[in-house]
C-alpha cells in the first residue's frame, strides 16, 4: 500500500481532476488562447528539467530518491543549491502547466491542494529524518536554502 503513497500518485491524480474538470464540468471558463497553452508548456518543461537536474544529483551523490526513505548523504549541489525541494516543485509546476493547457480553471484550487499534501506527507517527515541524520550540516542547509524557491 506503500506506493500509493508517493508524489507521483498524487500528481497523477491532481493531474487526473484537472483533465476530467476540463472536459466535463468547464463551466464555460476559460484562461484564453495562445498564451495559456504558451505558458503550460513551459512550465511542463521547466518542471522536467527541474526533476531531471534533481535525479541527476541524487545519482552522482548515490543517495536515495524515494520520499519515505532516509537519504545516505545531504544534497546541497546543483539545483538543491536553490531549492531544498526540486522535485516536489516540478509536480506543482507540472500540475499548474497542465490546468493551463487544458484550459481547467475550476481546478486551479487543486495547486495549492497538492503543496499542503506533499508538505503533510513528504517534505515535512523528511526534513525531520534529515535533521536527526544529518544535524547541523542541514540546520545549515535550511539557513541557506528555501524550501520551495
Amino acid at each position: 500500500m506503500k506506493w500509493i503513497d508517493l508524489p507521483p500518485v498524487w500528481l497523477i491524480g491532481a493531474l487526473g481532476l484537472a483533465l476530467l474538470q476540463s472536459r466535463l464540468f468547464d463551466a464555460g471558463l476559460g484562461f484564453g488562447g495562445a498564451w495559456a497553452d504558451l505558458l503550460g508548456g513551459l512550465l511542463v518543461g521547466g518542471g522536467i528539467v527541474l526533476m531531471l537536474l534533481a535525479f541527476y544529483e541524487f545519482r552522482r551523490f548515490k543517495t536515495t530518491v524515494m520520499p519515505h526513505e532516509t537519504p545516505a548523504r545531504l544534497v546541497t549541489s546543483g539545483i538543491f543549491k536553490r531549492s531544498r525541494n526540486p522535485i516536489y516543485l516540478a509536480d506543482v509546476l507540472i500540475l499548474a502547466g497542465f490546468i493551463f493547457r487544458w484550459d481547467a480553471v475550476l481546478s486551479l484550487p487543486l495547486i495549492p491542494l497538492l503543496v499542503w499534501v506533499l508538505e503533510i506527507r513528504f517534505i515535512i517527515p523528511e526534513e525531520n529524518r534529515m535533521r536527526r541524520k544529518f544535524r547541523a550540516d542541514f540546520a545549515r542547509y535550511c539557513q541557506k536554502t528555501r524550501r520551495w524557491l
